[in-house]
């Protein structure tokens, strides 16, 4: 992925966390998204989530697999470490990574196809075993970076650029989370800061896998009249030897509604999309009843946010599997290595 350095100005009366770090120090690189992507507005709500919650760079680990989605990395904390893993497989990498250093606090970026498409196995597995992870998908419905193909999550009826309307059912992250037993559950918008950051900070707070869905329109593919998830763009450049498109820079979408409220949200295109927030009294402890409340949401052609379930009875993958409290990659050699009679004698159980 590309990665260009970011100019760092900090002016002296910033605000200041507990570590005395200013928002700047959360950033990474400069976006080569495209101008108007809710992608952006993730990774900003992403960067206020850790600097609020005073995350040391250090301790920070981001992963991610392949797509637009998982270029957003680059885009923040980059002091901290980072894995880009191939097409699906960020689950497992980030399980691997976990399991040999749980000091680390583990957030994973993916996308609506790198999650529910080549990586619908792992994305099932993560949550079985119950990671300690922020795992949040930024959901446009469209695969961006293989020119707008439906994705898994493409809403019936939706219209591509160059196709018929979909037809297939699509795959809710939320509806499958709260199935596969997933214990911390939230959906937001990217237009909606005031929403997402605290959605953000609890799930990296929660001890266990905590999934956020992210409804984030792409602005260059998923465009044309008829589509749920984003606006056509308008073509201003042709070459008779070569098509190139120009994204017309595009002003970001933002929402502003209260707990309880429903909002429809106008997309550029002129289709609109009805977002509704949870109550103030809503429980988020009852698994049959958030899965209840999605499915008659989606009956109503409501897209639910807030935080939908959260169960924090349960242990994570290593109280799960009684792991040592040191992590593995600080075990000495001495400890992991029994020594060949003792290794001897483990074998003789197979012969």
């Amino acid at each position: 992925m590309s990665y260009i350095a970011k100019p760092k100005v900090t002016h002296p009366k910033m605000p200041r966390n507990k570590l005395g770090l200013t928002v700047r120090d959360y950033e990474g690189g400069v976006s080569t998204l495209c101008a108007g992507c809710g992608h952006d507005s993730i990774t900003a709500a992403i960067i206020q989530a850790v600097f609020e919650l005073g995350i040391e760079p250090h301790k920070l680990a981001k992963m991610s697999g392949i797509g637009c989605s998982s270029k957003t990395p680059a885009y923040f904390v980059s002091q901290s470490h980072g894995f880009n893993s191939v097409h699906g497989r960020m689950a497992s990498v980030t399980t691997g990574g976990n399991a040999a250093n749980h000091d680390l606090t583990y957030i994973g970026v993916s996308g609506d196809g790198d999650s529910l498409s080549i990586g619908m196995g792992q994305f099932a597995h993560v949550i079985r075993r119950n990671l300690n992870m922020c795992y949040i998908i930024e959901n446009n419905g469209v695969y961006g970076l293989t020119k707008g193909q439906y994705s898994a999550s493409a809403d019936v009826g939706s219209v591509a650029k160059k196709a018929q309307p979909n037809r297939q059912m699509p795959i809710d992250p939320v509806s499958t989370a709260i199935g596969l037993g997933a214990t911390y559950i939230a959906r937001g918008f990217s237009g909606d800061k005031q929403q997402l950051v605290p959605l953000i900070k609890g799930a990296l707070m929660h001890q266990g896998f905590a999934l956020l869905d992210v409804i984030s329109p792409c602005v260059t593919f998923n465009d044309n009249e008829g589509s749920t998830k984003s606006y056509a763009h308008t073509r201003q450049h042709f070459h008779h030897v070569i098509d190139a498109d120009y994204i017309a820079p595009s002003e970001e979408i933002v929402a502003a509604y209260d707990e309880g409220e429903a909002m429809p949200i106008q997309m550029h295109d002129g289709s609109k999309i009805v977002f509704r927030k949870v109550n103030e009294d809503y429980d988020p402890t009852s698994r049959a009843a958030a899965f209840s409340f999605l499915r008659d949401s989606v009956n109503h052609g409501e897209i639910i946010t807030g935080l939908l379930y959260i169960d924090e009875s349960t242990g994570d993958m290593h109280s799960d599997a009684s792991t040592v409290e040191t992590p593995l990659s600080q075990v000495p050699y001495a400890d992991l290595n029994p020594g060949s009679e003792k290794l001897a004698a483990l074998m003789d159980r197979y012969r």
